[in-house]
């Protein structure tokens, strides 16, 4: 499109500076051209379990590989293009998986059933592994990681796993931290680097920011940057519209910015992400509800309504091909 002199935009030439796929995302004059012009489709992520809330909160949640890999083929035909994954624990299911073994087993079961879906494993969910055990799983050779930029508090109490449920337990009382150290964000960086896995940056509050630039000044990450904010829960940023464009507006130059929103919060955010040009995460990892007092009955449903409301904004849903090029990723899907 060339607007003509007497536009406001005139003086503004977003394609002489941005990749089409990249912009920035708070900047005003960049959202009304590509309102005009048509912004780019919509990388879909379904965060399908997560590591700690299981059946005993939501029945729907999937646990075990055959479980994850169904409940992720029905999001993927949906409009799922990538997936984060919480491999369990298979001897209590209840847990983030610690071995390789339980990673590289979801991943294949999700590769049969899904050809092209981008896999995207988890590198949090427990705090009692070493930097070692942390780095192991990246041998499941997953395609995105995801990558904590700063530590995590939290105090919560989890529910009596009752014993309808595989693996039952008691209440559990939590009252701990997730401590990531410039250390671990490093070697957890180099470490995907080398195998050519792209981090997703989790970015929880302002003080991201400055992470991503350490790593970015070390040559650890290559453009277009997967960064993820993740807002609505104990220590992240409260989950507003002013917040969140305080947030992208300091992402770097060359950022593809993903949106997550936890809870009752994923619905607003997600489609305030679409509104102005970011990616959207949904499923049953961060929230179990479908709409108030409903609980969600599968991801496949959360995904579906991710879809309408990037149809309805005039958007479209990315296929995993287009993903995984808007990302930099190899267009052959990774095998298992």
């Amino acid at each position: 499109m060339k607007p003509e002199s007497s536009s406001i935009l005139a003086p503004f030439r977003q394609e002489e500076v941005y990749r089409p796929d990249s912009w920035p995302y708070a900047d005003s004059l960049t959202f009304m051209q590509k309102v005009r012009e048509g912004m780019p489709p919509v990388i879909v992520c379904c965060a399908c379990n997560g590591g700690q809330q299981g059946k005993e909160y939501n029945e729907h949640i999937p646990e075990t590989p055959e479980e994850i890999a169904d409940s992720v083929f029905a999001a993927y035909r949906a409009g799922a293009s990538m997936v984060h994954v919480h491999p369990r624990n298979r001897e209590k299911i209840y847990e983030t998986a610690a071995s390789v073994e339980d990673y590289y087993e979801v991943n294949k079961q999700i590769r049969l059933r899904c050809p092209d879906i981008i896999v995207n494993n988890t590198t949090g969910g427990s705090r009692q592994l070493s930097h070692e055990q942390i780095v192991a799983r990246l041998d499941a050779r997953p395609e995105v990681a995801s990558l904590n930029l700063t530590p995590d508090m939290g105090k919560f109490d989890l529910k009596e796993r009752p014993n309808q449920f595989l693996h039952p337990r008691p209440p559990v009382r939590y009252n701990g931290t997730w401590a990531v150290t410039y250390a671990l964000v490093r070697l957890l960086a180099a470490e995907m680097k080398a195998r050519g896995i792209k981090p997703e940056l989790e970015m929880y509050h302002p003080g991201g920011q400055s992470v991503v630039r350490y790593l970015i000044s070390e040559g650890l990450l290559d453009r277009p940057y997967w960064i993820q904010t993740v807002m609505g829960y104990q220590t992240s940023s409260y989950p507003t519209v002013q917040n969140t464009i305080d947030l992208i507006r300091e992402l770097p130059e060359g950022t593809l910015w993903l949106c997550s929103g936890i809870g009752p919060f994923q619905l607003p955010l997600t489609t305030l992400a679409t509104l102005i040009g970011g990616h959207v995460r949904v499923g049953l990892e961060d929230n179990i509800y479908y709409r108030r007092h409903e609980k969600a009955k599968s991801n496949a449903q959360l995904v579906e309504r991710a879809v309408r409301i990037v149809h309805e904004l005039n958007r479209e849903v990315a296929t995993p091909s287009q993903a995984r090029e808007m990302l930099g990723l190899s267009p052959e899907p990774s095998t298992y």
